[in-house]
């Protein structure tokens, strides 16, 4: 597995990381991501400073990734029941 190290800048902060070359689109897309959310709460809602504005990113991408697992969750039950009967169905056109 390639190792790559690049550098991410988040709310004026310089972070070096060693990443998998695979991961390092997302990880810099996720950078530019967070920073554009800084610039949305800085300029729309009275952000004192950068930590609060980390702080409403962090509160939104947490809340984001809940609501998909939540739907994931209701997305597998429901494939899981469409499949049961599926099941029974054959099952009794097999008798």
């Amino acid at each position: 597995m390639e190792v790559r190290r690049i550098t991410i800048n988040i709310a004026g902060r310089v972070y070096p990381l060693n990443v998998p070359a695979a991961e390092e689109e997302t990880l810099r897309k996720v950078g530019k991501q967070i920073e554009n959310m800084i610039k949305d709460f800085e300029q729309n809602f009275d952000v004192r400073d950068k930590q609060d504005a980390l702080a409403m990113c962090a509160l939104k991408l947490g809340t984001n990734a809940e609501v998909v697992s939540l739907n994931n969750e209701k997305n597998i039950k429901s494939t899981n029941e469409r499949l049961a009967k599926i099941n029974q169905t054959l099952n009794e056109v097999g008798k």
